[in-house]
């Protein structure tokens, strides 16, 4: 049996890799990026129960509905959908549970500092293995306004036709 998630994407690596820093993808959030300025970015641990880990290294979970807040010193992942384990039994998760974020006392207060402001909020944006430990990448993240989403949308298409012509003239 491979050590590979079935499902999950590996990061391509070069050479002899330590296997602790090989960082495993299982579901990425394209929508956050697409709705939300970016501005400040967290790596947080997560806790969760043994079949929600089974399912997660299956490749199967979806950040597309979650967000995260705080309550009394604590960050919590709310709406994050990981599916119950196919060959669990009654020991088996809620799929949408609230679950504990595992963040430094500092990086908890930036984060309740960031969202009191107007506009902020925190949003999941990819979660991933490294090490065998089940990591989320969050966020701190302003709305975009439907403009905002058109001008990045052109901006990128622009881009891609600029790198397509340049490679088009390099092979003649």
């Amino acid at each position: 049996m491979s050590n590979k998630a079935k499902g999950a994407k590996k990061k391509k690596t070069s050479g002899a890799v330590d296997p602790k820093t090989v960082k495993t993808v299982v579901a990425r959030n394209k929508k956050a990026r697409h709705d939300y300025h970016i501005d400040a970015t967290y790596e947080a641990g997560l806790a969760l129960t043994g079949t929600e880990v089974k399912s997660l290294r299956a490749g199967r979970a979806s950040l597309v509905d979650g967000w995260v807040y705080v309550d009394a010193g604590e960050a919590w992942l709310e709406s994050v959908h990981i599916p119950e384990y196919t060959e669990g039994t009654w020991t088996n998760h809620s799929p949408r549970r609230k679950r504990k974020l595992l963040l430094h006392k500092e990086q908890i207060l930036k984060l309740t500092q960031r969202t009191k402001e107007k506009g902020f909020t925190i949003v999941p944006l990819e979660l991933y293995f490294i090490g065998g430990r089940a990591k989320v990448e969050i966020a701190v993240a302003r709305g975009k306004q439907e403009w905002d989403k058109r001008q990045a949308l052109r901006e990128k298409q622009d881009a891609r036709e600029a790198q397509r012509a340049m490679s088009l003239r390099q092979h003649r």
